[in-house]
């Protein structure tokens, strides 16, 4: 059996098998990303829910695994030298990636496309949609000055058409299916939540509607989306 007792955040959230990756996370955009890809990917772990509370995420226990205070955090038991924990949606997506020789590819080239999107989502996507969600619904909503908003709608139509352009004639983001659709869809799929569809004229898109269904048809997509349950 692992040990785990390095990583003090497994005091607060114990870990019932040691022995599997252990991912801390909550049923975001980022958060599922890491849920999908394990599910996808066929690898055992034992999720456990981290609110977005800072009692939660600015906890001394969770602090230790990821400074930043953000989920999601794995810890992998088996790592390549031993148990190492992650921070960093995109970090952790490559590393599960590699480890399970999927969804990266099947040579370097391929390889480099796939992480080009992701960082395209990791830099751009995520960032800019999470402002727009801020200033259309969240607490910027209250800010009387029209152009922070405006800002950041302009920001993600313009994403949105790079997205909708490279999508042209084929099923997804990098040519197979990979880890960049699934650090993608989920954050294109949040613009339900925000409200933001008819800001970004999202149902004049030629292809990305049909991209984010059939993204969230696929089985183990459906079974991570709300891993780890936040209803208990």
């Amino acid at each position: 059996m692992a040990d785990l007792s390095a990583f003090p955040i497994t005091k607060r959230w114990p870990a019932k098998d040691p022995d599997v990756i252990q991912l801390y996370a909550y049923p975001t955009p980022n958060g599922i990303k890491v849920s999908i890809a394990l599910e996808e990917m066929g690898l055992a772990y034992e999720p456990h829910l981290v609110t977005l509370s800072d009692s939660d995420v600015r906890s001394p226990e969770f602090l230790s695994l990821n400074p930043n205070n953000k989920i999601p955090a794995i810890i992998d038991p088996n790592g390549p030298e031993g148990p190492i924990g992650i921070f960093e949606s995109g970090a952790i997506l490559i590393y599960l990636a590699e480890k399970s020789g999927k969804l990266l590819g099947s040579n370097g080239a391929e390889r480099a496309h796939i992480i080009q999107w992701l960082m395209f989502q990791m830099g751009g996507v995520g960032p800019m949609f999470g402002q727009m969600g801020f200033f259309h619904k969240l607490a910027g909503k209250d800010i009387a000055d029209p152009r922070p908003k405006q800002r950041y709608v302009d920001e993600a139509k313009r994403l949105l058409a790079v997205i909708d352009g490279q999508l042209e004639g084929r099923d997804w983001i990098a040519g197979g299916y990979s880890i960049a659709d699934i650090a993608l869809a989920p954050w294109i799929d949040a613009l339900e939540f925000y409200g933001t569809k008819p800001l970004v004229g999202y149902e004049s898109l030629k292809n990305v509607p049909a991209y984010v269904d059939r993204f969230f048809a696929r089985p183990a997509v459906q079974k991570a989306r709300r891993i780890p349950n936040p209803d208990g």
